[in-house]
């Protein structure tokens, strides 16, 4: 089947259902959702059999859904209706919820249900991670109903019988900061938590830190210790800090806020700009130095919150180390690769067979921090392109010390996606796992033809080959788990969902630890290790890359500093890139006619 995919960006969704469509021999191409204009101009040239909408901001045209079948994937229940599905659900704690794929007709989410799939609610989960996770995993299962019951030619489902009756489903507008605000005088922490979580992502809850409009993002309860510790503060004082987050007292309690973005009232600033969210720690590092840093241990109890957790498991002599290093959105700032790239030093005096590095719950890794290299051009001294040459050094010397660590077996495992030098850092273990959830994006030319470092040249091709590596990184299309396995990319997938998947790979790792061929594969590993190095010095790798990453930042090419630019401040897209809108390619000849309606 010919199938269009009309989005308003290529997000996890888009991705994950692009590469499952592909898998099943669909003839898949991607237009972005710009204009009217330009989705009746890719209908014409693809000829659709269906066209799918994964995640959309606009109605798609009359002259498109009239003459086409049009399916729309909404993150709501059936009847449900508006554009803030996901944030009302949250802020009424609902415990179950769904995902219905609906035909597109003049009325936002009005009409015929073709498939729908219900989903529990994780118990103070973000709306960020719900979308990542459960709305994403049920709208799989969702279209996938659909695409069975469709007919070429026919406007209707196939039969399936009635849709079961839900609820609250009915017409909500987009939520406004009125629902959200917080009351510090009368917010419990829960309730606080709740607002912030259903406006995660996007819009962010309207507050202030020292008299200074802000957005509030990345919220985590602090432990009883922690309140303790601020029991005689008053509510709504900021009274500590920690890495990227400032602590903020409740009624009850407190919570750490990790990011925040300035909000001065103005849709955009005097240069054109919006503001950009960042760690709380540095939007406000002025303010913030006046208050206590409450450091936590790598090892800790799990209800003390920070970015890196180690905890070990397993008898003496067949111990695995864990290793968390939950960063937000997976971005890595050059301060949060040098704690772990310490921690990683660190974890070299315990006494483990394996470690397991596993990134973050929502993220294995996304690589450098964007958004903090961007603000850097406006600190005096500084500069976008030295802070790009610090932070790819930084996370350069995290992936030696996970090469260079030869005494244990190291896994990767992600329980979530993983996208450009985050890829590569996974790549530098022994093992690499995910579950059959997590998408890959390995490849760094989609940020303004940036070459990439984080020794990938030496990771990906003793991997899969010069030849497979090549490909990969031209054709910048992202991999599901499954294919990344047959590529050789990754070296198992198991579970579905990160949950299942912590639990198994530890049972995994365990086992690994105890196998009685262990001390035998660490000898190998030593042995090519110095095989590697005696034929090609892991330092020259590096040099090579960062003489081409120097261009990237310092030469006469500005393409990485716009894409940068575009990408933090969600600059509308032009055009769809071409590796993904295959009905543009000069060559493009569908192989057979498609039942769509060629538009006049």
């Amino acid at each position: 089947m010919r199938i269009l995919l009309l989005t308003h960006s290529f997000n996890s969704l888009s991705q994950r259902l692009f590469g499952l469509l592909r898998a099943q021999e669909h003839e898949v191409s991607v237009e972005l959702d710009i204009a009217d204009s330009v989705t009746e101009e890719a209908v014409t040239l693809f000829r659709p059999d269906l066209v799918l909408a994964p995640f959309l901001q606009r109605r798609i045209p009359a002259s498109v859904w009239s003459r086409t079948v049009c399916l729309v994937v909404h993150p709501g229940v059936p009847g449900d209706q508006g554009p803030s599905a996901l944030d009302w659900m949250l802020m009424r704690g609902d415990t179950h919820w769904g995902v219905t794929v609906l035909q597109a007709v003049q009325d936002y989410d009005a009409g015929a249900v073709w498939a729908w799939e219900p989903f529990d609610v994780r118990p103070g989960a973000s709306k960020s991670s719900v979308y990542r996770r459960e709305v994403t995993q049920a709208a799989v299962v969702a279209v996938q109903r659909a695409l069975q019951r469709f007919v070429p030619g026919q406007w209707q489902p196939a039969p399936e019988g009635a849709v079961a009756a839900h609820g609250p489903g009915r017409w909500l507008p987009l939520m406004p900061q009125a629902e959200r605000r917080i009351d510090w005088q009368q917010d419990d922490t829960a309730t606080v938590l709740r607002k912030i979580a259903a406006a995660d992502g996007f819009p962010g809850v309207l507050d202030a830190f020292w008299g200074q409009p802000c957005r509030l993002f990345d919220a985590h309860a602090a432990s009883r210790a922690a309140v303790a510790r601020c029991a005689a503060a008053p509510p709504g004082a900021l009274v500590a800090r920690r890495g990227p987050a400032l602590l903020r007292r409740t009624v009850d309690g407190a919570v750490w806020i990790g990011h925040v973005r300035p909000d001065d009232g103005q849709a955009a600033r005097a240069d054109g700009a919006s503001a950009l969210k960042l760690a709380a720690t540095r939007v406000f590092a002025a303010q913030a130095t006046a208050l206590p840093a409450w450091e936590a241990p790598l090892e800790r109890d799990a209800e003390e919150w920070d970015e890196l957790r180690y905890h070990e498991f397993g008898p003496e002599g067949a111990r695995v180390g864990w290793l968390d290093f939950d960063f937000h959105n997976g971005a890595m700032s050059e301060r949060q690769c040098l704690r772990l790239r310490d921690a990683l030093r660190w974890v070299r005096s315990r006494a483990t067979q394996v470690l397991v590095l596993a990134g973050g719950q929502e993220f294995f890794s996304n690589g450098i921090h964007l958004h903090d290299i961007e603000a850097a051009q406006r600190i005096d001294g500084d500069s976008a392109a030295d802070a790009s040459w610090r932070a790819i050094n930084a996370i350069d010397d995290v992936a030696l010390e996970i090469l260079t660590l030869t005494d244990r077996v190291t896994v990767a495992a992600l329980q979530g996606n993983a996208g450009a030098g985050g890829c590569f850092l996974a790549l530098a273990a022994d093992e690499v796992w995910a579950h059959e959830g997590v998408v890959l994006n390995p490849h760094y030319k989609n940020m303004g033809n940036l070459y990439g470092s984080e020794y990938w040249t030496y990771s990906l091709p003793r991997r899969i080959g010069e030849a497979a590596s090549r490909s990969v990184m031209q054709q910048r299309l992202p991999l599901l788990a499954p294919e990344a396995v047959q590529q050789g990319l990754l070296d198992a997938c198991f579970a579905l969902g990160a949950q299942a998947f912590a639990a198994q790979a530890l049972e995994r790792a365990l086992a690994l630890a105890a196998a009685p061929d262990r001390l035998q594969r660490l000898q190998d590993k030593v042995r090519r290790r110095a095989a590697d190095e005696a034929r090609k010095p892991l330092a020259r790798y590096r040099e090579e890359e960062l003489q081409r990453m120097q261009r990237n930042f310092y030469g006469f090419d500005p393409s990485y500093h716009v894409a940068r630019h575009h990408f933090v401040y969600r600059k509308p897209r032009a055009w769809t890139p071409r590796h993904l809108a295959l009905h543009r390619a000069l060559d493009f000849h569908p192989l057979e006619p498609g039942l769509g309606v060629e538009l006049a």
